[in-house]
């Protein structure tokens, strides 16, 4: 019933949920600057849930039941269904267009396999390799299927014209590495303290609103960045930041005992994620005329998802791979060396980006320009 309510159908939910949110911000927004700022104050908001969610499902835990913790967050849901109904959609839907079910069924599916792959390694090598080929396998007959429905004139879940960017696809890798960095430690630091130090949930939640307080910075200065810096620059700062915070908390929680210890690793991480996932976010959504923006958000939060699940399966398996001594300082070293594969991807990012580029612009050029 877990996976089935809090997997499933709250994974479902939130696709469906969090894309619209990009596409109003990048349409209500017309130029980079502003856009920084919408994008910033949603970071921020996230922030925000991301460090009163635990804590306060702890709370209602401890006090009451993990029952009524979900009954919670089904109440949140209801003021968020209440509030969008007062908002104006400025790109109309057009009921017309048509569903690709199969589509959407393939790339799920595939997906799904290589995640599953990922986390089977500690157990059994060839069924590892059997999930990840058969993954690889169902997503080549997803880009196959998709190419053959564009040819015949039928629209596809997603154009396969979206990959032609160069400057969006930088873009979504590093959204992918930056997703994958912030699960993967967030995975990470929460099962050691736990499982090693025995910490309760409350206690993990207070530890880590130092990464929330760092994110909150960063991100509500987004606007004030992107005046001073280019995108390039904010990003690869970010993955610098990110790196260095998770080499301080392997290295600070091996020379001490106290929860202090974790505070500096944690405030790093948080400024350079709310460094970089705004300009992250704006590349990509920047790169694409308005009318193309429910698929660019789809595949954005697509890729982002991703990440998050790469992260604490790779991270999650390194854990419980048999290491008797030193596993979570090779989960979170490793969850560096993929940063770093990050941060050589931001580096081939645009030196400059126009302010002026707007989606109204983009829809003037050839894509892959």
């Amino acid at each position: 019933m877990l996976i089935l309510g809090n997997s499933i159908l709250e994974g479902v939910g939130t696709a469906l949920l969090i894309p619209p949110v990009y596409i109003l911000a990048t349409l209500l927004y017309p130029d980079l600057t502003s856009r920084a700022r919408a994008f910033g104050t949603i970071m921020a908001l996230g922030g925000i849930g991301a460090a009163a969610g635990p804590l306060i499902g702890g709370l209602i835990t401890a006090a009451v039941s993990w029952r009524a913790a979900f009954v919670f967050q089904a109440l949140i849901i209801a003021v968020i269904v209440l509030l969008s109904r007062h908002m104006d959609d400025p790109l109309p839907p057009d009921p017309t267009r048509t569903f690709d079910t199969l589509g959407a069924i393939l790339s799920s599916a595939g997906l799904v396999l290589v995640v599953m792959g990922i986390l089977a390694a500690d157990n059994d090598i060839w069924l590892m390799i059997a999930l990840l080929v058969l993954g690889a396998g169902v997503l080549w007959w997803f880009f196959r299927y998709v190419r053959a429905r564009e040819a015949s004139g039928r629209e596809p879940l997603l154009s396969l014209s979206l990959f032609r960017n160069r400057t969006s696809n930088l873009g979504l890798v590093t959204q992918n590495v930056q997703w994958l960095m912030l699960m993967g430690v967030s995975f990470t630091v929460a099962a050691y303290l736990q499982v090693v130090r025995h910490y309760d949930a409350i206690q993990t939640g207070v530890i880590f609103t130092a990464a929330t307080l760092g994110l909150l910075l960063t991100s509500l200065s987004a606007e004030r960045l992107a005046e001073r810096r280019s995108q390039r620059t904010l990003v690869m700062t970010g993955f610098v930041v990110c790196i260095l915070g998770v080499v301080v908390l392997v290295v600070l929680a091996a020379a001490y005992t106290t929860a202090w210890a974790f505070v500096p690793g944690l405030l790093l991480i948080g400024l350079g994620l709310g460094v970089m996932l705004t300009p992250s976010v704006n590349v990509v959504q920047s790169s694409f005329p308005e009318e193309r923006q429910g698929e660019i958000s789809g595949l954005s939060r697509s890729v982002s998802n991703l990440g998050s699940s790469f992260g604490t399966a790779i991270a999650g398996t390194i854990l419980v791979s048999g290491l008797t001594r030193g596993a979570y300082a090779a989960a979170m070293l490793s969850l560096a060396v993929i940063g770093l594969a990050g941060l050589a991807a931001a580096t081939r990012l645009p030196r400059q980006t126009d302010p002026t580029h707007t989606p109204r612009s983009a829809a003037r050029e050839r894509p892959g320009a």
